[in-house]
């Protein structure tokens, strides 16, 4: 019988994050990790549902919910049999509404509340079939997977006849490299050890911790403050030692002229890549900045908004490493054609992720990009931060520097009752306390 949804429900989710500091960086002094939460719900009687979230830092969650309320009529009502059909047709409606898309297009809170109700999907199906969503896509064809992606403005880049022909490639030894996952887990690094609000002996101690839990690969935030960034540079080095890969992330904080000088005066820390140098639209700059501090990586994508500025940051030779945001983009279905761009460009994918729900969604994305697209683990990374995971049915795992293959049905963000229950804004136990 055909399932038809039912309801969708918005749930304000908020954690206080900015009291101990975790995820501060030069331009996110305070954030608080929060999820705007979707929940689709079916006629089937089964109990299953779909749960989706998109990620915000507290203040301007609301607006996210506000979003996701305005697209719900284009999702109540009809079947997730028709959407599974035509993904591809299903995201097009969300994003090409003709009155919504005013307040897009494909960008901004109405793509983040997109990708809440796309991801929300994309749970429920793999729920239904009794699969994490990576295994879901894994299990496709390569035409299949190729459906569920808009090829609309990238045919320039990309034609959906090339996007087949790179997972045909892969297809023969998709069961290899899943059985290798299973066996070893899939490469990763720890950003939670060097957030810029923690004072140094906290950062020490968080270094030598990861260190002796099996952590290689590091990241930690820099600022507007050269001198702070070199003495704390040298504070990590001297903690993880001359073999381990540090990676920085400027979160947008420099000019290009001031990302280049930053830069220059970081090199004898030998960092990987340094992550968002500029602004996330500055695709020219961000070209500038990578020719003049080579061989330093130049990494971004987090607040990239659509697949059409990745497209750009590939065409124009703007960066060495694509990480975009599973919620950022809108949803899945987008990020499969990121996957299979920067596979087209020779460009490692290293997923942003950290916040609330956003490791729970990456490595989802990792594994996919791995059996699927590249095939490759060439400087690949998923990003991990150790906050939050408590709060979700089917948690991250994390073992010696890798991510655990998920096992559970399903997208791994679905919260338990009581978390949502006590950090709803602002009537949850937590924030009537305040």
């Amino acid at each position: 019988m055909p399932r038809t949804i039912t309801r969708l429900l918005a749930r304000d989710i908020r954690m206080p994050t900015s009291e101990s500091k975790a995820g501060s960086d030069a331009m996110h002094t305070d954030p608080d990790y929060s999820a705007a939460y979707v929940v689709l719900s079916t006629d089937a009687g089964d109990g299953l549902s779909g749960a989706g979230i998109t990620f915000t830092i507290g203040r301007g969650n609301e607006v996210c919910i506000a979003a996701i309320r305005a697209l719900a009529p284009l999702v109540v009502g009809i079947t997730l049999e028709s959407i599974i059909a035509d993904m591809a047709g299903f995201w097009r409606l969300l994003t090409g509404e003709s009155q919504l898309r005013w307040i897009g297009p494909e960008k901004g809170a109405i793509h983040l509340a997109t990708a809440a109700i796309v991801n929300a999907v994309w749970d429920l199906w793999a729920k239904i079939e009794r699969k994490p969503v990576w295994k879901l896509v894994s299990n496709m064809s390569p035409e299949q997977i190729a459906g569920c992606i808009d090829f609309r403005y990238l045919s320039d880049a990309l034609t959906r006849e090339e996007a087949i022909a790179i997972l045909r490639r892969q297809h023969p030894t998709r069961s290899a490299r899943e059985k290798e996952m299973r066996a070893v887990g899939y490469p990763a690094y720890v950003t939670s050890v060097g957030w810029m609000g923690y004072p140094d002996q906290q950062v020490r101690a968080l270094c030598r911790e990861a260190l002796g839990a099996g952590w290689t690969r590091f990241k930690m935030k820099v600022g507007r403050d050269r001198d702070e960034n070199i003495r704390r540079a040298a504070l990590m080095r001297e903690e993880i030692g001359a073999d381990s890969l540090l990676m920085m992330d400027a979160n947008q904080a420099w000019d290009v002229g001031e990302a280049i000088e930053h830069m220059r005066a970081l090199a004898p820390y030998n960092p990987w890549w340094i992550e968002e140098p500029t602004s996330p639209d500055d695709i020219l700059g961000h070209a500038a900045i990578r020719r003049a501090i080579s061989p330093i990586g130049v990494a971004t994508g987090e607040h990239a908004a659509n697949r059409v500025i990745f497209k750009q940051l590939m065409q124009a030779g703007a960066i060495d490493f694509c990480q975009f945001d599973n919620c950022r983009l809108g949803g899945l279905n987008e990020a499969l054609a990121v996957l299979l761009l920067a596979a087209k460009f020779e460009i490692p994918v290293c997923p942003h992720a950290g916040g609330l729900g956003l490791c729970e969604y990456a490595q989802h994305v990792s594994l996919i990009d791995y059996i699927c697209v590249s095939g490759s683990l060439e400087r690949r990374s998923v990003e991990f931060a150790d906050h939050l995971h408590e709060h979700f049915l089917s948690p991250i795992k994390a073992r010696r520097g890798r991510y655990l293959v998920p096992e559970d049905p399903g997208f791994s963000i679905e919260m338990h009752p009581h978390s949502l229950d006590r950090y709803e804004y602002p009537h949850g136990a937590n924030w009537r306390a305040k």
